[in-house]
């Protein structure tokens, strides 16, 4: 019994680590208007240096999934944990766009460590029907990262100046480091059968493998979309401030994610739990999300900025439904011995993804504004579902 309750706080502090590895992250996203004016940028530049994290993100994904099994769960993380929280606060200590794209590259290849770490945490430590559960719980932590950034950075720039928010939210990951070894030296995590750790080989030619990194590129077009842009689109579609669209809207969407990751894992979980299959499961969620995401088209439409803050909360609500599961059946299908690469796969997509997603967002909203590119991506998620369905329900 004691070790049902300590699992929960080995959860606990990968939450607070997730929560950091966003808040890290978003910052650059909750400062776009600051340093695009600072070092001259358009909004195609803008999204190169997404670009660039991205890109870093996605081809060091099946290496940091890889290098997290091979090391086990407590030191991988940690080692990821410092590297990305210097290169964050070293971000501080450029004054060029080479420097800026330095540090982007540098953090974007230590992240990706830990979604895939998160998984490999949730294989360790709890059972088959709890995983979307699990799942949920980091988006808690993803979620908090994205509420937390825009409002530190409304509260520390206009005083201290864009850099000390660097500094300081790096600092905390390097904190999480010696709270996470003791927890991990006192939490009993299961003990992994020799056959969970299967050859890679043999994941790489499982094709549900694939269909699952194939359909979260094309899910996740809307995560990708608010988590990066979601400031950028109240200042220059609703002519409001940068401080204006972090203090009253930029926070807002990602407290309904939180929201849309319980409520993805809360369905899977009833289902499972009255005899359903785990994959039906998770896939019956996956549709449903997808089909409420056509709302996403909806958003330049709406007449004032509090409804189009409503209808990308809501996009965010279902956008989460849908990755709580998809990224629960990599250990549904492919087992705690390969959590952290199966994983790293989906982490690796997304990364592609938004590599070449970003700039072409950017693109697209300096000629012709948020409109198209809110219609595009309110169908590639049930184009994503769809890919899902066809590989895992086979």
């Amino acid at each position: 019994m004691i070790a049902s309750r300590l699992r929960w706080l080995a959860i606990g502090i990968f939450i607070l680590s997730t929560s950091l590895n966003y808040l890290d992250r978003q910052l650059v996203a909750a400062l776009a208007p600051t340093l695009k004016s600072e070092f001259q940028l358009n909004n195609q530049q803008y999204g190169q240096i997404q670009s660039a994290f991205s890109i870093a993100y996605a081809l060091a994904a099946p290496l940091a999934g890889w290098f997290v099994d091979a090391m086990g769960l407590m030191r991988g993380t940690i080692i990821a944990a410092v590297v990305w929280s210097l290169a964050g606060g070293a971000t501080a200590l450029f004054h060029s766009f080479a420097g800026l794209l330095g540090c982007r590259t540098v953090l974007g290849a230590a992240e990706a460590a830990s979604i895939p770490s998160a998984g490999k945490a949730n294989a360790t430590y709890l059972a088959s029907h709890e995983l979307a559960l699990g799942t949920a719980l980091n988006q808690v932590g993803i979620s908090i990262g994205l509420v937390a950034a825009p409002l530190i950075v409304a509260a520390i720039a206009p005083r201290y100046g864009w850099r000390a928010t660097f500094v300081i939210c790096g600092a905390l990951g390097l904190v999480w480091a010696p709270l996470w070894w003791l927890t991990s030296k006192r939490v009993p995590g299961r003990e992994l059968k020799k056959e969970e750790n299967g050859p890679i080989g043999a994941l790489l030619r499982d094709r549900r493998f694939w269909g699952l990194a194939v359909a979260n590129a094309l899910v996740m077009t809307t995560y990708a979309l608010w988590t990066t842009w979601t400031t950028l689109y109240f200042v220059q579609e609703r002519h409001m401030t940068q401080d204006q669209a972090n203090q009253q809207f930029a926070w807002i969407p990602s407290v309904f994610a939180i929201a849309g990751g319980f409520a993805g894992g809360g369905l899977a979980y009833r289902w499972i739990r009255r005899g359903s299959a785990p994959e039906a499961a998770r896939l019956r969620a996956c549709w449903i999300g997808a089909l409420f995401l056509l709302l996403t088209a909806a958003v330049p439409l709406m007449p004032t900025a509090g409804l189009a803050a409503a209808v990308i909360s809501l996009s965010f609500f279902w956008t989460l439904t849908i990755s709580t599961n998809v990224y629960a059946l990599p250990i549904d299908l492919f087992g705690a011995g390969r959590a952290a690469f199966g994983v790293a796969a989906l982490t690796c997509s997304y990364g592609l993804m938004t590599t070449f997603v970003s700039p072409a967002i950017g693109a697209v909203v300096d000629h012709a504004g948020f409109t198209p590119v809110c219609a595009v991506a309110s169908v590639l998620p049930l184009a994503g579902v769809a890919v899902l369905h066809y590989f895992v329900a086979r």
